[in-house]
């Protein structure tokens, strides 16, 4: 069989264009086995969220993922397709997202019977934490990292707005700052409440309702992190040892690739052996 060049060009332009394609869903089937894998050793229900950086394909612009609507309805509809008695186990791995999005999240597994699991093999900051607090165990890695869930009214704390508007003699508060006061205040609230609703049950009265002010009174920035060692010394349920085939998992959630990468190295173990040991 004969083939001009054209025909060539054709083939060569199908390819190219499948081949992302192709990819993705080698991606995906790649990942379901190795979630499979996961679920059959722990003999649990395992559910990934997973927010990356991603990139337009056209024309290159970084689009920023968060907790979203979309995600508490398919996490909702994985826990509903769940025996109420089968363990739960969430890998975390968000900046944080909606507050109603990551409430109803949390709200969902607060509310499965069987013992439910967090992992955070990286981090799960503010609406991720508040998740991660419904947990009966949270697994995170030495250098991972939770963070606190004081509400933002746009870009601005909303308890720092609340101190701004107590410290301003009434005459100088103007209609928006004391707009903007009143719906953080309303906010903390809500928020504090919600994480002691969380926390009930898997601590003590007093301690949940320590842990509910420290996490929504501002005491950090809202990217503070909260290390293994703060949440230990926090009174939170946490322990070491993120399981190997999470990370793995977490590799075939790759970042779009830049032109030039940040980080590199030789991808093979470097560890020394019993020999090496002084």
């Amino acid at each position: 069989m004969k083939f001009d060049i054209s025909t060539i060009f054709w083939l060569f332009f199908i390819i190219v264009a499948l081949q992302p394609l192709l990819k993705k869903r080698f991606l995906v089937a790649m990942r379901q086995r190795l979630i499979g894998a996961v679920e059959k050793k722990r003999g649990s229900r395992v559910i990934v969220l997973i927010h990356r950086q991603e990139t337009m394909s056209l024309l290159g612009f970084p689009i920023f993922r968060y907790i979203d609507i979309d995600d508490s309805e398919e996490v909702i509809r994985a826990i509903h397709m769940t025996d109420p008695d089968m363990p739960l186990d969430l890998v975390l791995h968000t900046p944080g997202g909606l507050v109603l999005a990551a409430y109803q999240i949390a709200h969902a597994i607060r509310m499965h019977q069987g013992k439910i699991t967090v992992f955070v093999p990286h981090y799960a900051m503010s609406g991720g934490t508040l998740i991660a607090l419904a947990a009966d165990e949270i697994v995170m890695e030495e250098h991972a990292v939770l963070g606190p869930v004081d509400p933002q009214i746009g870009e601005y704390p909303a308890v720092s707005l609340v101190k701004l508007a107590e410290s301003k003699p009434i005459a100088d508060i103007d209609d928006k700052l004391w707009l903007l006061a009143d719906i953080g205040r309303k906010a903390i609230e809500q928020i504090r409440s919600q994480v002691k609703s969380l926390l009930e049950g898997k601590y003590p009265p007093e301690k949940a309702d320590e842990l509910a002010r420290i996490l929504t009174e501002g005491k950090w920035t809202h990217d503070y992190p909260i290390t293994y060692e703060v949440a230990t010394a926090l009174g939170l349920h946490v322990v070491k040892g993120i399981l190997p085939e999470l990370y793995q998992l977490m590799s075939l959630y790759p970042q779009p690739v830049r032109h030039q990468p940040s980080v590199e190295y030789i991808p093979l173990p470097r560890f020394k052996g019993p020999a090496h040991k002084s």
